[in-house]
């Protein structure tokens, strides 16, 4: 059934987390798109979901949204995607990396065909969005920028009362103001510790100060599933100091690379009391991180 503007919204189903994935696999054929995934989601977290092309991002995501069948749990919001997509819809909201909008339609009009479709869209939040933007209210959709059609589809999203959103490259091909203008938007505006948000996307270094959590996918199978703040006290990253090349690879590092003539080396776990003696100490950023654990495992 269609939801109307006078339809009841159902309350959002109470759990403490927002996706609970045991055992999901979806294979075609030979080829294992998402591989035995096990990953929760809580409430209130800002999750990176972090992989190469054909990594399993994009079926993990649809399944996650009700768009395809996978075996094994799944459970969002404590509700079945497939099962229960109607009423899942209700709190869930997604941004594709193109959005998808009539290009005849003006803008005013789509606030309020929103309006007129979704019990939980508050079109005076939207306006408020807009009034910000440099969006002509009468303008067709098709007369609009890359950047002004994504800062319209977040308008309408955000006016949205949802409580799990979900980004698939929403910034791809916008240029620099147009990105940080996005997150900017979408962490004073919509953010709050009822929502959740999941986020992919290549360009990690623009978000991973946005993340609370991480999950690095590859070849359909998750890799490494924590927290920022876990990130930081079991990774480190060592600027080998002259002459400690040696004793430094003997501690096994999971990523060893020279750049400019420094050595810099990953390692995973390794107490830092052994390290100090032998250069200077940096945490790894998520996109090093990443990049790392990727050459390790095509290594």
């Amino acid at each position: 059934m269609t939801a109307t503007a006078e339809s009841v919204p159902a309350p959002a189903p109470a759990s403490a987390l927002m996706i609970e994935a045991k055992g999901l696999s979806k294979h075609y054929g030979a080829l294992r798109a998402v591989d035995n995934l096990h990953f929760n989601v809580a409430s209130g977290r800002i999750v990176g979901l972090i992989g190469r092309n054909g990594a399993g991002k994009t079926t993990a995501l649809k399944a996650i949204l009700g768009l395809t069948r996978c075996s094994g749990d799944l459970r969002v919001l404590g509700l079945n995607p497939l099962t229960q997509r109607d009423e899942l819809m209700q709190h869930v909201c997604f941004i594709a990396d193109t959005a998808v909008l009539p290009r005849w339609l003006r803008v005013d009009q789509a606030v309020e065909f929103m309006a007129g479709v979704h019990p939980r869209f508050d079109p005076k939040r939207a306006d408020g969005f807009l009034a910000r933007t440099e969006i002509n209210r009468r303008s067709r959709i098709g007369e609009l920028s890359k950047g002004m059609v994504t800062q319209l589809h977040l308008a309408l999203i955000m006016a949205i009362d949802a409580r799990l959103l979900v980004l698939d490259e929403p910034t791809l091909g916008l240029d620099l103001l147009y990105r940080r203008q996005f997150y900017d938007a979408l962490l004073t505006d919509y953010f709050d510790k009822e929502r959740t948000i999941l986020v992919t996307t290549h360009q990690v270094e623009e978000v991973e100060n946005l993340l609370t959590d991480v999950l690095f996918i590859d070849k359909g199978r998750i890799v490494l599933d924590s927290t920022m703040e876990a990130l930081g006290q079991r990774f480190v990253q060592l600027q080998v100091g002259a002459g400690q090349l040696e004793a430094a690879r003997a501690l096994k590092p999971i990523n060893d690379r020279e750049i400019f003539g420094r050595h810099l080396l990953l390692f995973d776990g390794v107490e830092r009391r052994a390290l100090l003696p032998l250069g200077e100490l940096h945490i790894p950023t998520v996109a090093d991180l990443f990049v790392a654990m990727m050459q390790g495992a095509t290594a």
